[in-house]
């Protein structure tokens, strides 16, 4: 993102989940909130969540929505979610937020979101379409424990200043 020349940045997953066709939907959000060359948008899933209980585990399902009580909880309000890999930046608010990263797992993108209500930067969610991808990394009990200690991390971390905006 810091090598990046464009107005706008767009981070997506590896695995194109999220259809690009939904990139003009983040823009014209994007458009309408930027505030002083500020603003992110965050594609998202949210509008799936019955079909995604429907379809995990009741262990998948209860990991999902604990770790989405506990980002609300500790770090990101009013996002629901976080985590999905399509993310759009105006480069200014690319540039303040990802130079000041620490997180380096799976909650890095809590951490971009938390920064960015911190510093003020208007932020916005856009109902993507997207699409389960086979070959999955997540270990679901061992990166459920490194996601929530990472979000313990955040909240601590920059609450009493050992990282700081």
């Amino acid at each position: 993102m810091l090598s990046a020349r464009g107005r706008t940045l767009l981070m997506a997953d590896a695995d194109a989940a999220t259809d690009i066709r939904d990139l003009p939907r983040l823009q014209n959000k994007l458009n309408d909130i930027q505030q002083g060359g500020n603003a992110v948008v965050v594609g998202s899933r949210a509008h799936l969540v019955d079909e995604a209980v429907a379809s995990r585990s009741v262990f998948r399902t209860v990991l999902m929505f604990g770790f989405h009580f506990l980002v609300s909880f500790l770090c990101v309000k009013g996002i629901k979610d976080t985590q999905c890999g399509f993310k759009l930046f105006t480069r200014k608010t690319a540039k303040a937020l990802f130079t000041r990263m620490h997180i380096e797992r799976w909650a890095f993108d809590v951490e971009l979101l938390y920064m960015a209500q911190r510093l003020g930067f208007p932020a916005a969610e856009v109902a993507v379409n997207w699409k389960e991808v086979d070959g999955s990394k997540v270990d679901p009990l061992l990166d459920a424990i490194q996601m929530a200690r990472d979000l313990v991390r955040i909240r601590a971390l920059y609450m009493f200043g050992f990282w700081s905006l």
